[in-house]
């Protein structure tokens, strides 16, 4: 077993990431003093709940626990004020108290969401992050926690930091295939922003992680989380250097709000906008290699590098003006300077990214 910490003074806490940690809920609760004698609420969806909350529910019922579930839809639909209210709706029906814990068993759709009704419920209980794909390594750690408005992603929300971040990588193995690649983006992208012997590992290493091999996945998630790790402990509430975080982001919200939320996966379109961002890194004066070597990275784990053209240009760029992070009449874009390196730019020009969204269009087809 890896661990981690987030370090933030009295709020710090763990990440345990290895394999068989799902059976060691139970004893890693009452380690962190969670109260045995308030419910928990255990928030699932129907895809992972089948396969993983009965054993959840078991090792913390045998530890002293008491849990109850609540099972939502999966898919980023879910993370919907209706979802939300339904949730708080079930913890006041079973009794969860100011001592309760909200319990995150899933994605980052569950884990987003969960994490929201933790910050609200009671104005504040304690929280879990137990994550169960290879693309909530990111959105587990750090204490963003939100639900989507129809206009935009993430736009209301609240900064709530768990008590713990369990990570099983046995959990894993039910990943379709697509859900591993996309879960890929984000950890490529703790490289991009930070570590350039972490991207040119990920490139000798793709096969291995698509695979799913035990040993190369443990050290790129451990890698990932220590990137994220360390960006939080800095900057906890965004008010600089975590905006690094967001290289991709940009582009790849729109491109998920312009889509409905169903056409293309969280990691898919951060890794579209990562292609953007790239090419503004590079017409802003970076060298070729940025674009040429992100692009590689990649498409060496199948993830698409252009954008479908049905997509509107208009209507993605009306969806960047509600990004939580335009103000002032300026778009504010995280860009690569070098391979490892970033800058975060206020001073975006919108029809540089009008053109470089048809650009997107315009490159290779993807598969």
């Amino acid at each position: 077993m890896r661990e981690l910490t987030v370090n933030l003074e009295e709020r710090s806490y763990p990440i345990y990431i290895g394999e068989g940690l799902l059976t060691r809920a139970g004893d890693l609760l009452l380690k962190h003093g969670l109260s045995t004698k308030s419910p928990l609420l255990i928030v699932t969806d129907d895809r992972v709940g089948p396969l993983y909350l009965d054993s959840l529910t078991s090792t913390l019922e045998a530890s002293g626990f008491n849990p109850v579930s609540f099972v939502v839809p999966a898919g980023e639909q879910s993370k919907s004020l209706d979802v939300f209210q339904s949730i708080i709706t079930k913890a006041l029906e079973v009794g969860l108290d100011r001592k309760s814990a909200v319990i995150a068993l899933g994605g980052g759709v569950v884990g987003d969401l969960a994490g929201y009704v933790a910050a609200a419920y009671m104005r504040g209980v304690r929280f879990v992050q137990i994550p169960t794909t290879i693309l909530a390594h990111d959105s587990s750690v750090g204490g963003k926690v939100a639900v989507n408005h129809p206009k935009a992603k993430n736009i209301i929300g609240a900064f709530h930091q768990p008590e713990l971040v369990l990570y099983d990588l046995d959990t894993l193995k039910s990943l379709p295939p697509r859900e591993v690649r996309s879960g890929l983006a984000e950890v490529i992208k703790h490289g991009l922003i930070w570590d350039e012997e972490f991207v040119k590992w990920c490139d000798d290493n793709a096969e291995r992680l698509l695979a799913l091999d035990p040993e190369a996945l443990g050290y790129a998630l451990y890698k990932g989380c220590s990137v994220k790790a360390a960006v939080v402990s800095e900057d906890e509430t965004e008010q600089g250097l975590r905006a690094i975080l967001n290289l991709g982001h940009t582009i790849g919200h729109a491109l998920e709000a312009v889509a409905g939320y169903n056409e293309l996966q969280h990691g898919e379109a951060i890794s579209i906008g990562m292609i953007g961002s790239a090419m503004l890194g590079v017409q802003l004066g970076a060298p070729i290699e940025v674009y040429e070597r992100t692009r590689r990275a990649l498409g060496l784990v199948g993830l698409p590098t252009t954008l479908p053209e049905h997509l509107n240009t208009d209507r993605i760029m009306e969806a960047l003006m509600h990004d939580k992070k335009f103000g002032e009449g300026k778009l504010v874009f995280v860009v690569p300077t070098a391979i490892g390196k970033v800058e975060i730019r206020n001073d975006i020009r919108s029809e540089w990214i009008f053109a470089i969204v048809e650009r997107l269009k315009r490159e290779e087809s993807w598969t």
